[in-house]
This record gives structure tokens, C-alpha cells and sequence, in this order.
């Protein structure tokens, strides 16, 4: 490992873009890791836009000595700040930019003293730090460069024990913030700082390539902005009335400008109002700007109280009750497992009940508008049910249960909405599949679920599945593990085998009349063994039309129908 005992202003541009880069990399990463109930983006996106500006920043500076590179690229994390990580992060560089302000160069001593700044500044940042996020990771980086700095002038050595420590008080996450230890993850902020660090320590390192110093262009942070957007989350049992502070409020004042200025800005009294006026406050400025953001119930006197400081440059006002309803109506939707298979429906839509990929398909073949994922152990509730109907968007509505204990669910999703809807009751896969073979989208909801309940009556159906208990049931005997054969909703077939529970129901459910076996397999049986059983129904009536289909059902290897 090559030593470095000064880093030049061709060290510290490779260090930023770096860390721009790795973000921008890592970005969806770190945004998995988010948990918090607030509907301000994720932080992963937030950071590599953040990084990003002060990137560019940097790299559009003139002058090239250090002190005046950092305060480039605080000036551009400042004001590309994003989210309460981008902020974070950008009061790390200002912190940083102002301990190496006028510096030349950096020494490993002039690194740690920084690193030691950018902590402090971040801190007082917040209106109340919180150990186990990002703050816990620069405090403990900071604290091992300058414990070693005394025993190193090499500044690859330095930021090698910096990075380690970085990632160990990032494990330690978990153990200091109780949320993160519940969902299993570390936290975000810290993992999108550790990225930061362990950057700088490869571009001074040299293990690091042209490709890992690329940072991304317009075009890639404008659909990083779009995911921003898309992807803001919220915890649908957080109760909207139940946020203190309801307005998310954004101010950037440029300091000592306008005609309303009258106030000489000070940090500690302009905090200290706003302090009173809410929560999560944060504030950051250098010389020319000062940005805020607080969650407040009155926006009026957080604006107000920044023109006395300067001139407003930008505002921005949002509704956290609006928005946290707004998400709760969408995560109904999306928790109601709606998969919304057309683009368009006529005036009459059809949803049903199923489960397995594959059965979705033979719905949608047949003419199903939207599924709703679910059935046997995982039954829809009356709200899933209602938010569906609201989704699809049709002025009239048919519902295939496909389960017997679906039907009250439906029967009360009916009397919720305000558009007719009928339920049609098929008690099987199998039905619900038939039922459709009635089904006519231009003819009236009456007519349809009549025709459509009349058909259903015309198939035989059977699930093959294996038991999960012992138990004794019209006088037979059940043992864990035997393979049991459903008939219309009666046990009828118990064997130990499956592929010869199977053969036993069809030979039950035949007769002369007979025409078509359907044979569903699921996701934990292969089509070899479907076609086996395929054949061996022919080898009972070689007359019958035997079909067989993918379903990839849970639980039940085989699901039959005779018609």
C-alpha cells in the first residue's frame, strides 16, 4: 500500500467523485434499509443526490487549493440537500469545509481534525441527535482518525482504520436504536456514509478504477428524482391525525438581502426561535444562504421569521396529513394484493380470488379484469376486497370468490361501494374457471351472474393436498402426511401417495357423461408428474379430453375438474 502523507487538490476531487459514485451505485441498497414512518423519500436516493451536486460543485471550481475545493463541494451538498441524510451529510462537509478552510493541502493531521469538525457540526445540526444513525458513524470514524493520527502520518493508513471503524459502529446500529434491531437492518444514513468513507479510502488508496469514479449524469439523476418521487414511503398504521406537527416546511433565505431584512443572522438565535415552533428541525447556512426545514403547525411564522434575515429564495409547504392518507389509500391497494391484469375494462369488470401465477393467467385468458392474490390460508379481507372494486375502475362489478370462506367477505365489500356489484359464489378454482366460460361483457350484471352461476354447476371439482395433523373424520382415519383427495368439499380419497389420490378422484368423479379432465399442477409439482397423472386418466377412459396447466398454486399439488 503506497504511503501518502499530503492529500492535493488531484486526491480530494478522486475522494469526492468517489463517494458520488459509490451513492449512486448503492443508492437502491440503502434504500431498502429504510423504516421510519415518514413520507420524505429514501435515503439511499437522497444521498447520492446530495453527494452528486457537491460533486459537481467541486469539479466546477477554480480555484484548486483544498480549503477552497471543500467549500465547493459544502456550497453544492448545501444546495442539493436532500431529505434529513442529504442534510446530515452536508452539514459533515461544511464541518469538514471549515476546519481546512485557506489549507493547501491536507496532512493526515489536518484529515482527522476535519473528519472531528464535520462530527461536531452534524450534531448540532440536529434539534435532537439520535445514536444508532449516521451521527453514531461519523462520530466514531472521527474518533478513531484521531487516535491514530498520533501514531500515523500516512493518510491511506488513517482512512483504512477510519473506514474500519465506520463499518463497526454501523453494525452497532442496531443495538442503540431499538426500530432497527426489530426490522433486522442496520440504519440507512450510516450505511450511506459508510459508503462515503470506505470511497475516500479507496481513491487514496488507488483500488479504485476509472469506472468507480464516474458520477451520475443529468439524464441518471432525473429518474433517480422520478424514484425519489415514486418510491416515498409511509406507515400505513400511522394515524394522520395523529402527527403533532403537520406541516413538512422548507425555507432557503439568502442571508442579509431584500427589503425586509432587518435581523444580523446568528446562528443560535435564528435555532432557537424555530426550535419553538416544531420538530425535526434542522438548519444549515454559510455565509450567503441559510436553509431550513422544521416540522411545524405554523408555516406563516417559519417564513416570516426568515425574512428578517435576508431574502426568500425558496419555499416549499408540505401537508403530512394529506400526504400520510394519501399513502395509506395507496397501500391498501397495494396490500390488498391487486394485480390489475388490463389496461382497460368495459363497463362491466370481473375480479377473482386466486393464488399461483399460472391461475391468474387462465383467469386473465378467459376474460378476468384483476385478481386479488389469495384463498385458502391467506383469505382476503372485506377492505381488500373494496379496494379492488375502487382500483379497477368499472362502472359495475362481478366477483368470483373461489372460496367458500371468501363469500361473506364479498357479500359485505357489496354493501361498502357505490357501484352495483354481484357476487358470483364459485366455492373452487375450478368453478370460478367454468363460471366463466358464461361470462358475456356486454350483456347486463344480472344476466351475467346468473349465466355464470348456472354454468359453474356443470364441473366437478377436486384438490389434492396432504395433511398437516392427525384426525379422525366421518369414521376414517387420517394420519399426518396422507394425501387427501376433496371432492366438491368432501374428503373423499386417503392415501399415501399423491399421484394415486389423485387417479382415485377421477375415477370418482366420472361418469358416462363425461367429456374433459382438467388436471392444475402447482408450484411444487413438475410437469413430468402432471403428464404422468395425464396419462394415467386416459388409461381409465382414453375418450376423455385430458388438459393439463401450470397453475403454480401453493398447497394444493393438483387441482381437477370434470366436465
Amino acid at each position: 500500500m503506497t504511503k501518502i502523507t499530503k492529500i492535493t487538490n488531484v486526491e480530494f476531487g478522486k475522494m469526492i467523485n468517489a463517494a458520488a459514485a459509490a451513492l449512486a451505485a448503492n443508492a437502491d441498497k440503502i434504500n431498502k434499509l429504510n423504516v421510519f414512518p415518514v413520507p420524505d423519500g429514501d435515503t439511499g436516493t437522497n444521498m447520492s443526490l446530495s453527494m452528486a451536486s457537491g460533486a459537481q460543485y467541486e469539479r466546477d471550481a477554480l480555484d484548486t487549493n483544498i480549503g477552497a475545493l471543500a467549500k465547493a463541494t459544502s456550497k453544492g451538498l448545501l444546495m442539493g440537500a436532500r431529505g434529513n441524510s442529504g442534510v446530515i451529510l452536508s452539514q459533515i462537509f461544511r464541518g469538514f469545509a471549515n476546519s481546512v478552510d485557506g489549507k493547501e493541502t491536507l496532512s493526515a493531521r489536518d484529515l482527522a481534525d476535519a473528519l472531528m469538525t464535520g462530527a461536531q457540526v452534524a450534531y448540532k445540526s440536529v434539534m435532537k441527535p439520535t445514536e444508532g444513525t449516521i451521527l453514531t458513524v461519523i462520530r466514531e470514524a472521527a474518533s478513531k482518525a484521531n487516535k491514530i493520527v498520533d501514531e500515523t502520518d500516512d493518510v491511506v493508513e488513517l482512512m483504512s482504520a477510519v473506514n474500519e471503524a465506520a463499518q463497526s459502529a454501523l453494525a452497532s446500529t442496531p443495538d442503540l436504536l431499538p426500530v432497527l434491531k426489530q426490522v433486522g437492518v442496520v440504519d440507512s444514513g450510516g450505511q450511506g456514509l459508510v459508503f462515503v468513507l470506505k470511497a475516500f479510502y479507496q481513491a487514496l488508496s488507488g483500488d479504485i478504477s476509472e469506472e468507480d469514479l464516474k458520477t451520475p449524469d443529468n439524464a441518471e439523476l432525473e429518474q433517480m428524482v422520478k424514484e425519489l418521487h415514486a418510491g416515498a414511503q409511509a406507515n400505513s398504521s400511522l394515524d394522520p391525525n395523529s402527527i403533532v406537527f403537520g406541516y413538512c416546511t422548507e425555507v432557503m433565505i439568502q442571508i442579509g438581502k431584500g427589503t425586509t431584512y432587518d435581523h444580523e443572522f446568528d446562528y443560535d438565535t435564528f435555532y432557537n426561535h424555530l426550535a419553538k415552533l416544531g420538530d425535526s428541525l434542522l438548519v444549515i447556512n454559510d455565509d450567503e444562504i441559510v436553509k431550513v426545514h422544521v416540522h411545524t403547525e405554523d408555516p406563516g411564522e417559519v417564513i416570516h421569521w426568515g425574512t428578517h434575515f435576508g431574502s426568500l429564495v425558496k419555499v416549499k409547504v408540505d401537508n403530512m396529513r394529506d400526504q400520510q392518507q394519501a399513502v395509506i389509500d395507496e397501500q391498501r391497494a397495494e396490500e390488498a394484493h391487486v394485480s390489475k391484469i388490463a389496461t382497460t375494462v368495459s363497463d362491466t369488470a370481473v375480479i377473482a380470488i386466486a393464488a399461483g401465477d399460472g391461475v391468474a393467467e387462465l383467469f386473465k385468458s378467459l376474460g378476468v379484469n384483476a385478481i386479488i392474490s389469495g384463498g385458502q390460508t391467506m383469505n382476503p379481507s372485506t377492505s381488500d376486497i373494496v379496494d379492488a372494486i375502487n382500483v379497477i375502475g368499472a362502472k359495475q362489478v362481478l366477483i368470483l370468490p373461489n372460496n367458500s370462506n371468501i363469500f361473506m367477505a364479498a357479500d359485505q365489500a357489496v354493501d361498502l361501494v357505490d357501484i352495483p356489484v354481484r357476487v358470483v359464489k364459485t366455492r373452487t378454482i375450478q368453478q370460478g374457471l367454468t363460471a366463466m366460460m358464461g361470462y358475456n361483457p356486454e350483456a347486463d350484471l344480472s344476466s351475467n351472474a346468473e349465466e355464470m352461476a348456472s354454468m359453474m354447476l356443470e364441473v366437478t371439482s377436486a384438490q389434492v393436498t396432504q395433511a398437516v395433523r392427525d384426525t379422525s373424520l366421518d369414521g376414517v382415519d387420517i394420519r399426518h402426511g396422507d394425501w387427501l383427495g376433496i371432492i366438491d368439499g368432501k374428503i373423499e380419497v386417503v392415501t399415501k401417495k399423491m399421484q394415486s389420490t389423485a387417479i382415485e378422484a377421477v375415477s370418482q368423479m366420472i361418469d358416462s357423461d363425461s367429456e374433459i379432465v382438467t388436471v392444475i399442477f402447482g408450484e411444487d409439482v413438475k410437469e413430468k408428474d402432471a403428464k404422468k397423472l395425464q396419462e394415467s386418466i386416459l388409461a381409465i377412459d382414453d375418450a376423455l379430453e385430458v388438459e393439463i396447466h401450470d397453475g403454480k398454486q401453493p398447497l394444493y399439488p393438483f387441482l381437477i375438474s370434470v366436465e
